[in-house]
């Protein structure tokens, strides 16, 4: 029998739980993945026709771990007979929990995110690390989110694991200073699922929604920390106009023009009930503030009736907190519609050279367009789309050029 979808969600949140507590238990991060899946694996066999056990994570912990002792022991006795069961014997003796007991510690989710997230990876490691240990997601799942070909996402994890092997499992000592790393691998996993880089698809929201979920689970476990706070209401915040976004083709809708009674008002209304309680709390972070700019759009009833005021003022505030390229492109936008489009022009000058990409030239041809000078704009339009890899964006830019010809 298939597996139903109740199923499949039951495992998938149980699932980063089941592994954090094999490893935290018996070490080896490869084989403990590996007896997981085959112990998710049998309850998607089985759960359906059989029914969800009363404790389902103590299960799938029992029979993973039963998976995992099993394997160990073919792998050592090959090696070393008489070491055997000395080298095989777990930290600390485990059965699984009774019914309503918690069966892994709570913060293991958040321990599988600080070990993925180890300084000594390289981002794209951390990011591939993260969906496959902590997500869930298959390596082929991973391979199309990113467009590159299974054998090489493939290879990226097999390194990331070796680089971790040994490392011991739990919180880290100083492990606040970690925190920004695993919020960072996780706005990055959602930044690409909302606006994918390349290829024929605008959004991924399956990767978009599994950065949303694994947020949820960081503020669930740090319920006061602010920037895990301000992230989970800029993702929500964000992904509330997903659905306006784009048209029956496929096409990028841009935010002044979309369809905002399309836009999930519930989503907004948890976004920012959470920025206002983290902006409560004292001065604010980056996420906190960006989720803030996010609001500010998503409270305003038109394109006309947006507070750019306000948002300038947070831009500001932002700036002097991370004064990256981005962020001062997207500041430059908010000075054009406070102080018009030469003001932002001048702003973008500042930037040449510091940005990679296509959104310097993107921007430039929409401030260009709004000071009245069109050939000048068609041409930024043309430089943007000749240097973006996403084929809705690119066709959004050559369309916009094409109206100014002439």
């Amino acid at each position: 029998m298939r597996s139903t979808p109740e199923v499949e969600d039951l495992l998938r949140r149980n699932a980063p739980q089941v592994l954090g507590a094999l490893v935290r238990r018996y070490g080896h991060f490869d084989a403990a993945e590996d007896a997981v899946q085959e112990a998710l694996l049998a309850a998607a066999g089985q759960w359906p026709s059989e029914g969800v056990p009363g404790n389902p994570r103590g299960w799938l912990i029992k029979v993973a771990a039963r998976r995992l002792t099993d394997a160990l022991r073919s792998e050592e006795a090959r090696r070393r007979r008489e070491e055997r069961a000395a080298a095989l014997t777990p930290r600390d003796a485990f059965t699984a929990p009774p019914p309503g007991e918690r069966a892994p510690r709570e913060d293991d989710t958040l321990s599988l995110l600080f070990l993925c997230c180890h300084p000594d990876l390289t981002p794209p490691a951390q990011i591939a690390l993260t969906l496959r240990a902590v997500g869930g997601l298959t390596t082929a799942e991973i391979a199309r989110a990113y467009l590159v070909p299974e054998a090489t996402m493939a290879q990226r994890i097999s390194r990331a694991k070796q680089k971790v092997r040994g490392v011991r499992f739990g919180r880290p000592d100083r492990w606040e200073q970690r925190l920004p790393s695993v919020l960072q691998t996780l706005y990055l996993i959602f930044n690409e699922g909302y606006t994918a880089t390349s290829g024929t698809a605008l959004q991924r929201p399956d990767l978009a929604g599994e950065a949303v979920r694994l947020t949820r689970t960081v503020h669930r476990l740090l319920p006061d920390d602010c920037e895990a706070a301000g992230l989970l209401a800029l993702m929500l915040l964000t992904d509330a106009r997903r659905d306006a976004r784009s048209g029956p083709r496929g096409e990028l809708i841009p935010l002044d023009e979309q369809d905002r009674d399309r836009w999930d008002k519930a989503a907004i209304e948890e976004g920012v009930a959470l920025v206002t309680r983290a902006l409560s709390r004292g001065r604010p972070g980056p996420y906190p503030l960006r989720a803030a700019i996010a609001a500010v759009h998503d409270e305003a009833p038109s394109p006309e009736a947006t507070d750019w005021v306000e948002i300038l003022g947070l831009y500001d505030v932002l700036v002097g907190l991370v004064p990256g390229p981005v962020e001062r492109l997207n500041r430059a936008v908010a000075v054009a519609m406070v102080h018009g489009p030469r003001a932002g022009l001048s702003e973008l000058d500042a930037l040449s050279g510091t940005l990679k990409g296509h959104r310097l030239d993107a921007v430039r041809g929409h401030l260009l367009e709004r000071a009245g000078e069109p050939e000048a704009a068609r041409a930024a339009y043309e430089s943007a789309a000749a240097q973006t890899l996403s084929l809705p964006e690119q066709r959004y830019l050559l369309a916009r050029a094409a109206r100014l010809k002439g």
